[in-house]
């Protein structure tokens, strides 16, 4: 739950480690509460959309949770070494950010509403923070498997931008990038589900309490 660097900053791929070509690690088969499998190939005409908004114990648990989707897996993206470890993540030597891997069924839930839980659940200002989890892997990011989800998720932004403001908030921080470019590694298996293993461990998920509106983008 912490980063080793005093002050977090991202790493240059020449800075970052250099992982390995193999995981260390097996995925677990299911989901502990779902059912379903949780590596692909996923059943055709399910989706899939990766979140970063801090610490993916607490965030896997509000997709899980949600209507519609099929299995989530906590993993890292966004950064240079292959196959990390969770140690690898927090040293802040890696560049990857915590993420949550999110397979749905777009006809029971949108991308749209998950996008709104996604903006609704932490506060993605703080850069590379969430509240007192600090470093560079709690830092807010989308990373989108489609030209419609990575316009989606822009316009989502730029709309929740608006209402943030209006309420005092500062500048969102949250990158919006293609998933094509920036491979996920599955986190290790204690991780996957594990506010479901621990029903009182940590969750340090927390939104701002302003509402992201949904429609209004594509309505203008």
């Amino acid at each position: 739950m912490f980063s080793y660097r005093r002050t977090p900053e991202l790493p240059t791929r020449e800075e970052a480690l250099k992982g390995r070509p193999e995981p260390l690690f097996p995925v677990p088969g299911r989901h502990t509460v779902l059912g379903n499998p949780l590596s692909g190939p996923y059943p055709a005409g399910l989706e899939v959309a990766d979140f970063g908004l801090g610490c993916f114990w607490g965030a896997e648990r509000k997709f899980w949770q949600t209507p519609g989707v099929w299995t989530t897996l906590a993993g890292y993206q966004g950064g240079f070494t292959e196959n990390p470890t969770y140690e690898e993540v927090c040293s802040g030597l890696t560049g990857h950010t915590e993420v949550v891997r999110v397979v749905f069924d777009p006809r029971a839930v949108p991308y749209e509403a998950l996008l709104k839980l996604f903006w609704e659940s932490h506060d993605p200002t703080q850069g590379f923070r969430q509240g007192n989890d600090v470093g560079t892997q709690y830092r807010s990011a989308v990373y989108t498997h489609s030209p419609a989800h990575q316009a989606a998720a822009e316009a989502s932004r730029t709309t929740y931008q608006q209402v943030l403001t209006a309420s005092g908030h500062g500048e969102i921080t949250t990158a919006v990038l293609p998933a094509s470019e920036r491979p996920f590694w599955p986190a290790e298996a204690h991780h996957q589900q594990y506010l479901d293993k621990n029903p009182s461990g940590y969750c340090g998920i927390g939104g701002t309490g302003v509402s992201c509106p949904i429609g209004v983008a594509a309505a203008e």
